[in-house]
């Protein structure tokens, strides 16, 4: 008997998608793009975070040199680097070397750079330190060595940029969460108005399923159903999404804060199952919401 049940409360349910299959079509394409959206945001976190990481296991400076800076003046900086303690990977760039590099980094529109009159960038020294090998550094010591030597105009360090960089992540974590919210909302709204039509379009059989003794849960189970279906549907469709996505770019070279090129990472299985059970999830809350307005709870 409990078989029984069980084929008529998912058979019904089916059916109930069937007869308003544009409604629930319409309904379903509206889930997966917010949940789309939620999901890529979610794997761009995912692989800024782990690219952070990776560039926060480096200690890097880049040296501006002032114009005209004398050949006596140079050695001094390149001298004092080279005293710094720790294994280190040192570069010095010329004007015309940091001119070819920007013209490579910016391809076919680098034409307008032949235009100039002259080359306005500096020279300049790049240099990191190895993995795991800077725990016995000072880097505001050294930026600040480094920026009162003569012949020297800036000084850029990558643990500056770093920290300016989480901060900002840390804003956008928040907006995020902010623009999950509403799109979670938005789901729930899509899939209750879309219980709420099937329920109208039922109404009569409702009444009478009502007359001859059928309980409130007996007819309000398809309906939950319903939004259990489009929840599975929306978050498989979702993750299949993500997945052809993923696989588009990976194929790519990403270059982030001026790293060599990056692998992109996937969802990871608690990720992606969290994002299915979300919708999942906000399927039965529309059904929930939608049924609260007809039944007694």
């Amino acid at each position: 008997m409990r078989i029984r049940f069980r084929t008529y409360f998912a058979k019904q349910a089916l059916a109930d998608i069937r007869d308003n299959l544009t409604v629930h079509v319409l309904g379903l394409g509206t889930m997966v793009s917010s949940l789309l959206i939620f999901g890529v945001f979610l794997l761009f976190f995912v692989n800024i975070s782990s690219w952070i990481h990776e560039w926060g296991n480096t200690l890097s400076f880049s040296v501006y040199l002032k114009d005209g800076i004398s050949a006596y003046k140079r050695d001094k900086v390149d001298a004092f680097i080279r005293q710094l303690p720790g294994e280190k990977t040192l570069r010095y760039i010329s004007k015309e070397d940091a001119m070819v590099d920007l013209k490579e980094t910016l391809g076919s529109d680098a034409a307008f750079l032949n235009r100039l009159s002259r080359n306005p960038l500096p020279a300049s020294y790049e240099f990191f330190f190895e993995r795991g090998k800077k725990h016995d550094l000072n880097p505001k010591a050294i930026k600040e060595a480094l920026t009162e030597l003569d012949g020297v105009a800036d000084v850029q360090c990558s643990e500056e940029l770093l920290n300016n960089f989480k901060a900002i992540m840390d804003m956008l974590e928040s907006i995020g969460f902010l623009v999950g919210g509403l799109l979670c909302l938005c789901v729930v709204f899509i899939m209750t108005n879309t219980i709420k039509l099937t329920i109208f379009y039922r109404k009569t059989e409702i009444e009478i399923l009502k007359l001859v003794g059928a309980t409130d849960w007996f007819i309000k189970l398809p309906f939950l159903l319903e939004g259990v279906i489009q929840g599975i549907l929306a978050g498989g469709l979702t993750l299949l999404a993500l997945v052809c996505g993923y696989l588009f770019f990976a194929t790519k070279e990403v270059h982030f804060l001026g790293m060599n090129s990056l692998d992109l990472a996937f969802l990871s299985f608690g990720h992606m199952a969290l994002l299915f059970l979300i919708s999942v999830g906000l399927g039965l809350m529309g059904s929930v919401i939608a049924l609260g307005r007809f039944f007694k709870v």
